[in-house]
């Protein structure tokens, strides 16, 4: 039940007052009211704008009311239902809409498409330092489908003021909405997959199911698969060759370790790469490389920037890694640093639960 509907004095905070439900006929309720009925029933009973009549009063005094708020705002503040509208449709970024009109001041918060979410946390933490509103949302950089809830969204007093209401909608507006759903784009990927025990048929190859499974899984597309021996040019040669046929992203597999005969990076390297970035604090993927490679370099490179991302052997033997942290990302147009992977050891250790829920766990959280 709504805790403010629980007063029985005879006046409250400023701008509102209370009556006996008995003298309230004929009275418009300014509030939803909740009724609960344990294992049966939880909602509204009556919804904000009710004229109370003589049949509800028996069952208003059921759910425990003698008394019921009749409000005086004032022309400084807002019922918390106008508030609630007011904030949701400032924190809606791209990607974001409202799901349906207020309840007893929340609103949900829910994704326009699918993509991946993106929330401007220092905006959070600065509309919710205000503590008159408040919004919980999911986490940061989620992959998220059409219609998933992202945020719930409340002023928290029944009457509110609207500085406080304007001063919220300010930071929500000045970081452009803080919620956003980036499309992800659909990745045209090349696989080059190294190791003298894979390409001399020592060993049959486990990573390109893998790796298939996952892009398709974003409703991408493998456009080729070159398996290479541990050959610096030959590993190169393949790269390039997939490029110049079309792929837009490249990942590679194995190589990626110290010994040496691990040698794939040093063939990404060679293909003249903008910038490079071996190692990351995350676990299982501590190895993982990313790269990028410009047009410029490449002469047949389809779009501007093309970027390679090197998997470690954990790759083919562990269900989740720092690959499933950043390949969203990527195709949501970010580009992945320095700053980026050293941002990901908060939460990057996997904690190999025998049954795997990832995303519903803390890794990479």
């Amino acid at each position: 039940m709504c805790d403010a509907c629980d007063i029985d004095n005879k006046s409250s905070s400023s701008g509102t007052k209370t009556v006996p439900v008995s003298e309230a006929v004929g009275m418009i309720l300014p509030h939803d009211i909740t009724e609960i009925r344990p294992g049966e029933f939880k909602g509204r009973a009556f919804k904000k704008g009710h004229i109370v009549r003589e049949e509800d009063v028996d069952h208003l005094k059921r759910l425990g009311k003698e008394h019921l708020f009749i409000l005086e705002i004032k022309e400084d503040e807002l019922h918390e239902n106008d508030a609630a509208i007011a904030i949701a449709s400032a924190l809606a970024g791209e990607g974001v809409k409202l799901a349906g009109e207020p309840n007893e001041g929340k609103i949900n918060l829910v994704a326009e498409r699918a993509g991946l979410l993106n929330i401007n946390r220092k905006a959070l933490l600065d509309f919710n330092m205000l503590g008159e509103v408040m919004c919980a949302t999911i986490h940061n950089n989620s992959v998220v489908k059409k219609g998933q809830l992202l945020a719930g969204t409340r002023a928290i007093p029944l009457v509110v003021k609207k500085s406080i209401i304007d001063e919220a909608v300010k930071i929500a507006e000045s970081a452009h909405g803080v919620l956003r759903v980036k499309e992800i784009r659909k990745p045209k990927a090349g696989i080059v997959i190294t190791g003298n025990e894979v390409y001399h048929g020592r060993i049959k190859d486990a990573f390109e199911s893998v790796i298939r499974e996952k892009i398709t899984g974003l409703d991408g597309e493998i456009i080729g698969a070159r398996f290479a021996p541990d050959d610096v040019q030959i590993i190169e040669d393949r790269i390039r060759e997939l490029i110049n046929a079309g792929a837009d992203l490249i990942i590679t597999s194995g190589g990626m370790s110290v010994d040496p005969d691990d040698v794939t990076r040093f063939a990404i390297r060679n293909l003249g790469v903008q910038e490079m970035h071996y190692g990351s604090p995350v676990l299982p993927g501590s190895m993982f490389l990313v790269a990028y490679v410009s047009r410029g370099v490449l002469q047949y490179a389809p779009t501007g920037v093309i970027p390679i991302l090197g998997i470690p052997a954990c790759g083919m033997y562990a269900d989740i890694t720092v690959f499933d942290l950043v390949l969203p990302r990527i195709l949501a147009g970010e580009k992945i640093g320095r700053k980026e992977l050293a941002e990901l050891g908060h939460g990057g250790l996997c904690m190999k639960c025998e049954t795997c829920r990832y995303p519903v766990c803390p890794f990479g959280k």
